[in-house]
């Protein structure tokens, strides 16, 4: 990692703004600190990179990619909150790649429990085990997890700088520290003396960094409150970078065409008619591929397509039903996972109905509104690239060893993302640009997928099937039994990432399906894994976007069959299982005001689904508009424990649900031939804004531990919906999109 003095000489940016002889502050460290990524010139000073304070003010680093969820914002005013200044007053910037930005977060989801369960001596351990992060060099965002890995980091990070930098002064003034106050970045003195702390930041880099006790949210300022996004001005005013935006003197333009049959390679190809069109440099073999170099991006695009390709056939069955076969076939091989088994499930209750049903939804993309892109420069024995990605170490280390560097040979500057839902958790549009950027020394590439390429060359949320069997008894369930089938998203990014195979019960293929918040005495769920060919991902929600969907279908199912309200019936088992999860959906009984009977043309279904630690409960409102469907209205209710920026919250879960609602409408990926047959919007469709439900959010702050916001917003969209749609036709929806079996209003 390049030093500060580097950093200045060469007028290097890291993210849009110089850092210049600075002094940073910050406990970044959980047992013993990772090193310091921003090392200190002639005349500079860094103890570590959370803070920086230079002759320009303050900076604050908020490493988690900002893909318009709000975390830069989030996560600086952690800081800012004890290092008393204000955000409008500090530059937020993205930090380099580096160790010292781990996660501390990721590795207590592994755990083997159900998460709501969790007691105190299990968050401890789950908060020990982040030490993990720093040691497999975890610097990610995803899984929900930035506020929960930054919660007390941060806050310990703004309350070292703001102590040390009043014992500069205290020894400067001849004081006690504890005479000092500090407020909108100056150290006060009694005798009414301030100094800004660029003043002192020369003073306090030669001091031991002072760590104290963090104060309580009573004394908050910022966190708890509505804060102003700090990118809200760049994206308006269309200053924001994000990758596709990135120029540099000399760049030129690429984009690619790969195997259609993903997986596979090609035999050779004829370039020569591209060749022929002006503006066209030259056409480049990517192995399972090719990359046009021209002068502009939509010539590089067009090219593309008149090159003449020999492409080789898909390791996987050909059609869509055809693989779907295959994943069905994973039932008859031994679970990967039974991790819950409670009670008897083999044996039927005495008195008790019993209810069977299937359910199957379809591979989805991720269709970021960003296509995939990535710049690189290769100067023989150094490699810079920009693009936006959810993980930088790793994308660092492999442009690394694309390029046969060693990963300090690399500088990753990471821009805002159009979009990321995990598909930028995959590194292989930075692996690419190296891959062309090899073959061009010296000339700073952009390399850009066309939105065909994007969608055709997705790592997809898997397609998945569930075969549910349950039994109701005196209007409450007594019994569940389920097995859902689908290929491993983990198994297959452990093996992309990091080239290590995937071992154990695969708790992510099964979140949500074995750990819903409700007690039915007799629960057993497992997970068998298909190890079809088709590259699948982490896709927003992950294995909880698919699992929703088959445990509240079929709660729904088994409440009519108990002729009982679905409403009371979910709340009947929540009550008894998780105080929590009762009062989300108590929350959107009182806010819609459910009574379980709709007038003729409404219908209203709910759903509750608990995942990445917050319970969130969806009421979803339908109307008949001559014939055809419309989303009319809809209410969410989450309990995040403590929300830091309640409307952050209440965007997150609005733009989860809206997410969720737009895959269940129109959302598939099929094949023909071994080839994906949608390639853009038209045929891969979303809500727009007349079709989008007028809503409310409602956000709840009652339990012990602080829950995610990113994703859990998503889960129980697609089960409310169709639970709404069997409510206003009496038809019940068993397979995903929507629009193959209902007239939805587009």
């Amino acid at each position: 990692m390049a030093s500060i003095g580097k950093i200045a000489r060469r007028s290097f940016l890291i993210g849009s703004a110089a850092i210049v002889g600075g002094v940073a502050f910050g406990a970044y460290y959980v047992s013993r600190p990772a090193p310091n990524p921003l090392k200190p010139g002639a005349g500079e000073a860094a103890l570590n990179p959370f803070v920086l304070i230079d002759q320009q003010g303050v900076t604050l680093f908020a490493p988690r990619a900002e893909m318009g969820q709000g975390v830069k914002t989030t996560w600086a005013a952690l800081i800012a909150e004890e290092l008393d200044v204000e955000l409008d007053a500090v530059r937020v910037l993205h930090g380099p790649a580096a160790q010292a930005y781990y996660n501390s977060a990721f590795m207590a989801d592994m755990l083997p429990n159900r998460g709501y369960d969790v007691s105190d001596f299990q968050h401890s351990i789950g908060q020990v085990l982040g030490v993990l992060g720093k040691t497999l060099n975890l610097q990610g965002t995803g899984g929900s997890t930035s506020m929960k890995d930054g919660y007390s980091r941060m806050r310990q990070a703004g309350a070292t700088a703001r102590e040390t930098l009043k014992q500069a002064a205290a020894d400067r003034l001849g004081v006690a520290r504890d005479q000092l106050k500090t407020a909108n970045g100056r150290v006060q003195a009694p005798d009414g003396t301030s100094l800004s702390y660029s003043e002192l930041a020369a003073d306090a880099a030669k001091l031991d960094p002072i760590e104290v006790e963090l104060r309580p949210s009573s004394e908050w300022r910022l966190l708890g409150k509505n804060q102003p996004r700090v990118d809200m001005v760049a994206k308006s005013t269309g200053t924001a970078e994000f990758g596709i935006d990135v120029r540099q003197k000399g760049m030129k333009f690429a984009s690619l065409r790969r195997n259609p049959r993903l997986g596979a390679g090609m035999n050779g190809f004829d370039a020569e008619q591209a060749l022929t069109m002006p503006g066209v440099e030259k056409v480049v073999d990517m192995g399972d591929g090719i990359a046009v170099v021209a002068s502009n991006t939509w010539l590089a695009m067009q090219a593309a397509e008149m090159v003449d390709i020999d492409w080789q056939d898909a390791p996987y069955p050909p059609e869509t039903d055809q693989v779907f076969a295959k994943i069905a076939e994973a039932f008859d091989d031994e679970p990967n996972s039974t991790m819950r088994d409670d009670g008897d499930v083999d044996a039927l209750p005495d008195g008790a109905t019993e209810i069977t049903a299937e359910y199957q939804l379809p591979y989805l993309a991720h269709a970021t509104m960003e296509p995939m892109n990535a710049t690189a420069l290769f100067e023989g024995d150094k490699l810079t690239v920009w693009c936006g990605n959810q993980m930088p170490t790793f994308t660092q280390w492999k442009c690394a060893a694309e390029a046969g560097l060693e990963s300090e040979q690399v500088e990753l500057h990471t821009t805002y993302l159009g979009g990321g839902f995990g598909r930028r958790v995959e590194l292989d549009f930075s692996i690419l640009a190296t891959r062309l950027a090899k073959q061009m020394p010296g000339v700073p590439v952009q390399l850009t997928w066309s939105r065909e390429e994007d969608m055709r060359h997705d790592f997809y949320r898997p397609g998945a099937i569930a075969r549910m069997r349950g039994a109701i008894k005196d209007g409450a369930a007594v019994l569940m039994d389920g097995k859902v089938a689908a290929a491993s998203p983990v198994a297959q990014v452990m093996d992309r990432i990091a080239g290590l195979p995937a071992g154990g019960p695969d708790k992510v293929h099964v979140e949500g399906f074995f750990n819903p918040p409700y007690a039915i005495p007799n629960f057993r769920m497992s997970g068998h894994l298909s190890d079809i060919q088709i590259p699948v991902g982490f896709w927003r929600s992950v294995g909880n976007s698919f699992n929703g969907f088959f445990v509240e279908s079929f709660i729904d199912e088994m409440a009519h069959k108990a002729g009982t309200d679905p409403m009371e019936f979910r709340l009947a088992l929540a009550r008894k299982e998780w105080a929590p999860a009762a009062g989300v959906l108590d929350a959107v009984k009182q806010m819609s005001g459910w009574t379980g009977q709709t007038p003729d043309g409404v219908g209203r279904g709910v759903a509750m689904c608990y995942s990445f630690g917050t319970p969130v409960a969806e009421v979803i409102e339908v109307v008949d508009e001559d014939g055809s469907i419309r989303i009319n209205k809809a209410w969410i209710a989450c309990d995040m424990g403590l929300a830091l920026d309640p409307e952050t919250v209440k965007a997150q879960m609005f733009g989860g649900m809206a997410y969720g609602l737009s895959a269940a409408c129109f959302g598939e990926i099929t094949f023909a031939d071994g080839e994906v047959e949608q390639s853009n919007f038209p045929d891969y469709d979303a809500l727009r804004m007349h079709t989008m439900p007028q809503t409310e959010v409602q956000v709840l702050e009652t339990q012990k531990h602080m829950g995610g916001a990113g994703e859990p917003g998503t889960p129980p969209a697609a089960p409310a919906l169709a639970n709404a749609i069997f409510d206003l036709t009496g038809k019940r929806a068993r397979r995903l999109p929507l629009m193959h079996d209902f007239d939805i209003m587009v």
